[in-house]
């Protein structure tokens, strides 16, 4: 099987989508997966230039794709595609719409098919201090760290049920997700990394909220356990930008499962490079 792209954490920066599809267009990956936080800013839904928002998500994002579907024809890529807690679920059905045109598929809390390798996408992570709550959940109860806001507080870009998030869990997620399946030759999209990896380490180093010492982890308990429990063969991860930078790591294996982490805190385009048949010789390039 040819090379793999993921990417992660793009934050409508437009230079690094230039950089990530001459990418696509030189090297020919036979899959592409972009894990979430993809729109320019966090209240990016709630800007007052709609011609901003349609600008980039059609002329940036899907008429990129489009460009190089067009461009490269029968070695266009399976791109699989996932938002972040940065990105307002507003903008969702502009990439349900997109689908339809086969530029990539959008797979959060689904599952699809890659050659013999089962796919699953989850964008949710856990409670954070920032206020755009639409892709947030509890993790594994509803506790909520020192600093953070409940995630049926502050803002929703989309109706929502309250009761829904309240009684809602990353982990009764996962669990309705994948089932039963057998998970041996499986790649999850995550947006959230597992807690207590070297994918989550985030610069709370002394930091505290009214007095309480603030957790340096912040990944998910929930998909940590799921993750050790079933044992995909490769989950990949964003959203804590500086961890690379901290524990000089941007991959961890937890017991069998290969781990790797996208995001990055520089102003470069982070591109982690893999061949599911060859785990241990993946490669992560800033450009």
């Amino acid at each position: 099987m040819s090379i793999c792209f993921f990417v992660s954490d793009l934050h409508g920066k437009i230079d690094r989508y230039s950089k990530l599809f001459d990418k696509i267009l030189e090297e020919k990956p036979s899959s592409v997966f972009l894990g979430g936080d993809l729109l320019p800013s966090g209240m990016y839904a709630f800007t007052q230039s709609e011609n901003f928002i349609h600008d980039f998500i059609h002329d940036v994002l899907i008429g990129g794709f489009l460009k190089l579907q067009k461009e490269m024809a029968t070695a266009y890529p399976r791109v699989y595609i996932i938002l972040g807690n940065d990105d307002g679920r507003s903008e969702e059905e502009a990439f349900i719409e997109a689908e339809k045109t086969g530029i990539w598929e959008y797979i959060h809390n689904k599952k699809t098919n890659f050659g013999k390798y089962t796919v699953y996408g989850y964008a949710c992570v856990p409670p954070t201090p920032f206020l755009l709550k639409d892709w947030e959940r509890y993790d594994v109860s509803m506790f909520v760290d020192p600093g953070c806001v409940p995630p049926e507080e502050g803002f929703h870009t989309v109706p929502f049920k309250k009761d829904d998030i309240v009684f809602g869990t990353i982990r009764k997620d996962i669990e309705m997700l994948v089932g039963n399946d057998d998970l041996s030759e499986s790649i999850f999209l995550f947006h959230t990394p597992p807690y207590q990896t070297k994918l989550d380490r985030a610069a709370l180093d002394g930091k505290k909220f009214k007095h309480v010492p603030l957790d340096v982890n912040v990944g998910s308990i929930a998909i940590q356990r799921f993750i050790k429990a079933r044992q995909p063969l490769l989950t990949l991860h964003g959203h804590i930008h500086e961890s690379t930078r901290l524990t000089g790591s941007w991959h961890d294996q937890l017991n069998n499962t290969v781990a790797f982490n996208a995001a990055h805190d520089g102003t470069e385009l982070a591109l982690v490079r893999f061949d599911p048949e060859d785990l241990q010789d993946a490669t992560r390039s800033l450009i």
